[in-house]
């Protein structure tokens, strides 16, 4: 077991190598290591999502914040702070952009290609990675087709193609569940050392009902800690001195729960692992949103009393863990660790700066991919009579989310017309995907009236998903809307200025449903957490939920044209499900918004109202959003939108008058 680590700041030495050709710093490991001990720093980046060059293709604009490019350039000196280190890749690098796209739907990968990202990738020297859950967007074929192009291997262990065994471990795996890399190490006195480090990977078990079309019957999936207790004594036995999780799951609870998605806590509390990367939940650890969880030592770095990191997202960060080795007659043990993630920006005032500038070697590797990916997302489809912007998306009816709602109703509408089904009235589900948070004070959609490009739709909707209809009642249809009223913080009537927006529910999980109207009375508190749980059954915050002008009968029933994701459980929704899934279309919700506004021609956005809040007396509450929403502030239909000064971290205040 490990010792208690000591706590040590490392913001001394973050100058060391913030820039390209600055000194470089050794870390205190390294400079202070002794006969027989030895520093080993392991380097992680998470959740690239195709991000290469520093660019934002959905705004085509050069962004300081992202891009593995950037990350890379940090790589070398922060090898040279460590005597020792290794490089690891923790998933969700094969989609998230329009270039993983232009890949996937137009170029396609013939025998012999090589993806950019893993372009970019193989530069770098990386030693391992593992899969996250966006790597089965495009279906195993392409995957596989992508990963045979890595000059590094690619690990999971929870991910099979057959039942499991008796041994827990499954009986044929995909991937290897593990790998253990034979390596020399420096010891403080300079003297060379065998030494055996085990890299192990997991994967979100959720990729069967996200991914289920390209899935079912085709591969499962294992609870992730219960994969670890299976494969970890083997990696033990085989020799491993040191054992590294990787981890694509997010830190969450620390009370077990078969299947989490979110389970490095309770995976970094299983013997015989040293150190665990993360990452899945995009922000970076140790950090300020990770205070006060249990299990989780923000200030030491550690999870479960192990050192751990979470590297940020779209090469943000680059994830650190120095470990300070002992030996211990032949093999090695942990006495002493420290965890980071390294920005590649900051933020100064409203503006961001970047602290890196990007290798060139990576950029050249994928600069055709690159220029393709451009003229790619430059395409015209169609032209807006009105502007498209998310500013507002959380607090009124959007035009961003409208233009999705009507495209998808368009579509079931026509895909159900021959069928059983109708002659029931076709509702849209749409949630605003850029809103913030933490993508920052610029992450919003903001296409103006006119052309309609290949990066606008993409802007529209982020994700490759599948369009799916469900069938739900009435009563099902509430407490749908009751789950996405949950991003809303309990208000107290008759005061004023009182924050509306919970930052802990995600944005993609709000969602509006088009064809009823409805009313949210922020008096009530909400009915369920971000995560689906029950937390006051008695509330009703959906009110004068009505269609065609009357009431909704709870026994009524309805199609909801959605996606795969929110169709298969994703969001923990109460009472939507794969059961309730009538309609899965083989068309992506971005194809079928490129075809409404193809078939349209020119569209109208324009934002029918078609939810409120239930007006409060007296009573007043605050928001942030990008301070470009100025300019569409007086516009939003259905509430009075005034400025109220600057947010935080470049963020613009808005008050609305309930």
């Amino acid at each position: 077991m490990m010792s208690a680590y000591a706590s040590m700041s490392r913001r001394s030495f973050l100058a060391g190598s913030a820039a390209a050709g600055s000194l470089v710093l050794m870390h205190p490991f390294s400079a202070k290591a002794s006969v027989n001990q030895a520093h080993l720093r392991i380097m992680e980046t998470t959740d690239l999502h195709v991000h290469v060059f520093p660019y934002d293709y959905y705004a085509d604009k050069p962004n300081d914040t992202m891009g593995l490019a950037r990350t890379a350039s940090i790589i070398d000196a922060i090898r040279a702070e460590a005597t020792n280190s290794i490089l690891v890749d923790n998933g969700d690098f094969l989609q998230g952009n329009p270039m993983g796209d232009y890949i996937a739907y137009e170029r396609g990968m013939r025998e012999g290609d090589i993806h950019p990202v893993i372009k970019g990738m193989n530069t770098l020297g990386y030693d391992c990675s593992t899969l996250g859950n966006h790597e089965f967007n495009y279906g195993l074929d392409f995957m596989f087709k992508v990963l045979a192009g890595a000059n590094f291997p690619f690990v999971c262990a929870n991910l099979t193609k057959g039942q499991l065994a008796a041994s827990g471990r499954g009986d044929d795996l995909f991937l290897k569940p593990y790998v253990i890399l034979d390596r020399m190490v420096k010891d403080g006195d300079g003297a060379e050392h065998p030494i055996r480090v085990g890299l192990i990977g997991f994967v979100p078990p959720q990729i069967m009902n996200w991914d289920s079309k390209h899935l079912t019957g085709k591969a499962m999936t294992r609870d992730i800690v219960r994969a670890a207790e299976a494969w970890v004594p083997q990696m033990r036995e085989e020799g491993a001195d040191i054992v590294v999780a990787l981890s694509h799951s997010g830190i969450g609870p620390a009370q077990y729960e078969e299947n989490l998605e979110n389970a490095s806590l309770l995976l970094a509390g299983v013997e015989g692992i040293d150190a665990i990367v993360t990452g899945h939940s995009h922000l970076d650890f140790p950090g300020p949103k990770f205070e006060g969880l249990e299990g989780v030592d923000n200030a030491r770095g550690t999870i479960a009393g192990k050192p751990a990191v979470m590297g940020g997202f779209w090469g943000s960060h680059l994830g650190l863990i120095d470990l300070l080795l002992e030996r211990d007659g032949q093999s090695w043990v942990v006495v002493n660790a420290t965890s980071e993630a390294r920005p590649i920006f900051k933020r100064v005032e409203r503006q961001t700066e970047p602290l890196v500038e990007s290798k060139a070697e990576v950029e050249e590797a994928v600069r055709e991919d690159h220029e393709a990916t451009l003229k790619y997302v430059r395409t015209a489809v169609g032209k807006t009579s009105a502007p498209l912007h998310s500013y507002f998306a959380l607090v009124a009816d959007d035009p961003s989310v409208q233009i999705v709602s009507q495209a998808q109703t368009w579509y079931i509408t026509d895909m159900l017309k021959d069928g059983e089904y109708r002659d029931l009235p076709v509702l849209s589900a749409a949630a605003p995907f850029k809103a913030g948070g933490r993508g920052g004070p610029d992450y919003y959609t903001d296409v103006p009236a006119g052309d309609v490009a290949i990066k606008n739709v993409a802007d529209l909707y982020l994700y490759p998903n599948t369009v799916q209809a469900v069938l739900v009642t009435g009563a099902d249809l509430k407490e749908w809307l009751e789950m996405s009223a949950g991003i809303f913080n309990l208000v107290e009537p008759g005061k004023s200025d009182q924050p509306l927006l919970d930052p802990s529910f995600p944005s993609y999980n709000f969602d509006v449903i088009d064809g009823v109207t409805y009313r949210i009375d922020l008096s009530q508190p909400p009915k369920y957490s971000s995560k689906g749980e029950l937390l006051n059954a008695d509330s009703n915050r959906i009110v004068d939920l009505q269609f065609n002008g009357a009431a909704v009968d709870p026994a009524q029933k309805f199609i909801v044209a959605t996606n795969n994701y929110r169709g298969g459980g994703g969001g923990n929704f109460p009472g939507i499900g794969p059961d309730k899934v009538i309609f899965a279309a083989p068309d992506t919700n971005r194809d079928v918004i490129v075809r409404y506004i193809v078939e349209q021609g020119t569209i109208n956005p324009s934002a029918d109202a078609n939810w409120t809040f239930k007006p409060l007396a007296d009573t007043s509450v605050l928001f942030e959003t990008g301070p470009k929403g100025a300019e569409f502030a007086s516009s939003v239909e259905g509430v009075s939108i005034e400025p109220a000064g600057e947010g935080q971290e470049g963020f613009a205040l808005y008050r609305i008058t309930l």
